[in-house]
């Protein structure tokens, strides 16, 4: 028996679709499991970078953008700066053209943070436009994904960048991981150092002093009466009540 010719065509119509539809998954399933292997090692110079890359020192900078201000070195090593090239005199415009603002993060005197501020005439003027420009330009895979509002990310190996319009403008902010992590850490020691410092002050016993008797006791040697309180005085230091004309008591002796 001879099937009708627009059955067959039904059942290829479905079969199409079937195939289609499989490769449609397929793509989308490896678009959301890829990784990015990278290194900042691996990251090639370009141009969109403007001569910056991480790891870089302060001094290297410095020959870059001979005019530029550091800021102060705070507790964890860290210091930050802040510049626009338009506003930069003796600096030749156009080796920095279409930028607005460069912000740079130092730890120990090694840049750590490259965050660039587009004008919104910048040859990538959307977020998708530079995500696929700079992908190319850095040898990035395809593996953006969306942060914040209307942004993209990409976390490499010991690195991210992210990407976001500000001004009308685009913004581009590449960090070096691994130093966010040894100042996180800094930033925890140091916390957990002042608390055990806070600890360590109020667990020291106040001298008690009569200022009549002119005698202080220590913790471990109290009054045999106490003191009345319009004579009682308080010390922080046997060295202190000594200082002051207290002698210890003879019990305390």
């Amino acid at each position: 028996m001879t099937l009708p010719s627009s059955f067959l065509l039904q059942k290829l119509l479905l079969l199409v679709g079937a195939i289609l539809f499989s490769v449609c998954c397929a793509t989308q399933l490896r678009a959301q499991t890829t990784t990015c292997s990278l290194k900042l090692a691996d990251l090639p110079p370009a141009a969109e970078l403007f001569g910056f890359q991480l790891g870089m020192t302060a001094e290297q900078v410095k020959v870059r953008f001979p005019h530029i201000a550091f800021g102060p070195i705070d507790d964890f090593g860290v210091s930050r700066t802040t510049t626009n090239p338009d506003f930069t005199t003796d600096l030749d415009k156009t080796a920095f053209a279409g930028v607005r603002t460069i912000s740079l993060d130092f730890l120990d005197n090694h840049l750590s943070s490259l965050w660039l501020g587009y004008e919104s005439s910048y040859k990538w003027q959307t977020v998708p436009d530079f995500a696929a420009g700079i992908s190319q330009s850095l040898h990035l895979p395809n593996a953006w994904e969306s942060w914040k509002m209307r942004g993209s990310r990409i976390r490499c190996a010991d690195f991210q960048i992210t990407l976001s319009m500000v001004a009308g403008g685009a913004s581009f902010h590449l960090i070096d991981e691994t130093a966010e992590k040894t100042i996180a850490a800094r930033r925890e020691a140091k916390a957990q150092e002042d608390m055990a410092a806070a600890e360590g002050e109020s667990e020291i016993s106040e001298i008690l002093a009569d200022r009549q008797s002119k005698v202080y006791y220590s913790d471990a040697c109290r009054p045999a009466t106490e003191v009345k309180e319009a004579n009682r005085v308080v010390f922080r230091t046997t060295e202190d009540a000594e200082k002051a004309g207290y002698k210890a008591a003879k019990k305390c002796q």
